[in-house]
């Protein structure tokens, strides 16, 4: 946002009277799959580059929030100090409870910083939302709380969020500003971090005095529904921007939830931030919370999904109608150790198809002892050990297309041509593919392939679908029900009562 030249000179007399803002920049960010068996430990946010500190830590994310709330708070003038911080654990989402000992770990050292570095006039605590620690039921409004004992009453603290956060009013308590983004594929964070910065700034110089309401909607959706690029998701998106548009300084979050943590909070929430206006703030949050409950069974019915082997034999179909690229999006799979399209599409004998990826370090480190080279045969088992909701392994056939080696006499990723011009990507984690020209970029000519599997739920659409690239898409859930299925009820919740949400309630 450009602003005039007046109000660029009074901005500019203001900074030089009052000083510029001394603001603490942090970040702790998971999404945490709580019904993964491998616990998110200390030692998996240690890795080159993180932890991160000084420019360094603001430098990290440069499209995202952090890169949106350096860039503005800059442009103010703020004077910004980067607190050592770490980053996504390497094992991104496919990872369960984050351990209590590296919560304590990580928070008492950007703790004791704060203290050391300080005093601040604002504190930037870049994050997510979906972190769930063992022994703490709201990870990020602890954090805030902490953050607020060290820096007092008078600093202002601002955070950013994913919209899949589980958040209700903890946060704020301890916190003056929240913005999450809205979009799903997550389109708008930059935007999020510029206005977390411009708004902090005003708030510093006492110009954005932040009231507070926040609703809490009895609705819990596996995130492959949440998809806001068809209605009544994206219906409720434009509802938050309406009221954006329709009054000045009003500031609205809209988290969809994120099931797959097993949280007291997790649930649909509504935060509504005002300048002042306390009473405005519960009418917007109260108007978008009954709006969402009337959608309630549209959330539900919008998007379908089918069983592999139907979802296979479709794909067949519209090969036939010349209905290609199509997209297969295993959206189910947390892990990425799944085997049941792989072994569809063997069963099916579909030709063409890049299998994108399977999660399997054992068959990795088999190729990496067994000295393999490219153009070697490959005879091996692949996925399917890590729980029932992966499957069972599948045999696959075929020649090693290409390794790319660890730089520690290891391999990181294979790639293995198999079947009637199929492609299997072998991987160490699970790999969600958001767009056809990241598979490009690993060294695949996407142009031999008609059929396109993924282990995706929503994301995929920004590179698959937005732009028009897949011309069928087919979103499947194996048998089951397993850990990332929309049957939520039948997975073995120990901190949430599924029986209170819509649509596992009887309300």
């Amino acid at each position: 946002m450009k602003l005039p030249l007046l109000s660029l000179l009074s901005l500019t007399v203001c900074a030089s009277a009052a000083g510029p803002p001394r603001i603490a920049v942090m970040q702790l960010r998971h999404e945490t799959v709580t019904f993964l068996p491998n616990e998110t430990t200390r030692e998996d946010f240690i890795y080159p580059g993180s932890p991160a500190k000084g420019e360094a830590l603001l430098k990290t994310q440069p499209k995202g929030d952090m890169g949106g709330f350096v860039k503005v708070a800059r442009e103010y003038g703020a004077v910004l100090a980067g607190i050592e911080s770490p980053g996504m654990p390497e094992t991104g989402i496919g990872s369960g409870w984050v351990t209590r000992d590296a919560y304590e770990h990580f928070t008492g050292r950007m703790i004791e910083e704060l203290k050391a570095q300080g005093p601040f006039d604002g504190v930037y605590l870049a994050l997510h939302g979906a972190m769930a620690v063992r022994g703490i039921a709201r990870p990020e409004a602890e954090l805030a709380r902490r953050v607020r004992e060290v820096v007092g009453p008078k600093a202002v603290i601002a955070g950013t969020f994913d919209p899949h956060g589980n958040e209700d009013a903890e946060f704020l308590k301890h916190a003056d500003l929240a913005f999450a983004y809205k979009y799903y594929p997550h389109y708008d964070a930059h935007l999020q971090g510029e206005r977390a910065a411009r708004m902090m700034i005003r708030a510093i110089r006492g110009d954005y005095r932040p009231a507070h309401a926040v609703r809490t909607v009895p609705i819990l959706s596996a995130t492959v529904y949440q998809w806001t690029g068809q209605h009544p998701w994206s219906t409720l998106v434009q509802r938050c921007l309406t009221w954006e548009a329709r009054e000045p300084d009003v500031y609205v979050n809209f988290f969809y939830s994120f099931p797959w943590a097993d949280v007291p909070d997790a649930g649909m929430c509504f935060q509504v931030i005002t300048n002042g206006d306390a009473a405005l703030a519960k009418t917007v949050a109260d108007d978008l919370a009954d709006t969402a409950w009337r959608m309630r069974a549209e959330m539900f019915s919008a998007t379908p999904i089918h069983p592999v082997a139907e979802a296979v034999g479709q794909v067949k179909k519209a090969l036939e109608q010349s209905r290609a690229p199509v997209v297969l999006a295993d959206y189910s799979d947390r892990s990425g150790n799944a085997t049941w399209v792989l072994r569809e599409v063997i069963a099916q004998d579909l030709a063409k198809v890049v299998i994108a990826t399977i999660k399997d370090d054992r068959a990795l480190n088999a190729l990496a002892r067994a000295g393999a080279k490219q153009g070697d045969s490959f005879d091996m088992d692949v996925g399917g050990y890590v729980d029932e909701s992966a499957g069972q392994p599948v045999r696959v056939k075929g020649v090693i297309e290409h390794l790319s080696g660890d730089g520690k006499g290891g391999v990181k990723a294979a790639r293995i041509r198999f079947g009637r011009g199929n492609l299997l990507m072998l991987s160490p984690q699970l790999v969600q593919y958001m767009d056809p020209q990241s598979i490009r970029k690993d060294g695949v000519d996407i142009t031999q392939f008609e059929v396109f599997a993924i282990k995706s739920r929503v994301h995929f659409r920004r590179g698959f679908d937005d732009n028009g690239f897949a011309k069928t898409i087919l979103l499947v859930e194996p048998p089951g029900p397993f850990m990332g299925t929309v049957h939520l009820d039948a997975l073995r919740y120990e901190n949430l009562r599924v029986s209170e949400f819509y649509p596992f309630s009887e309300k």
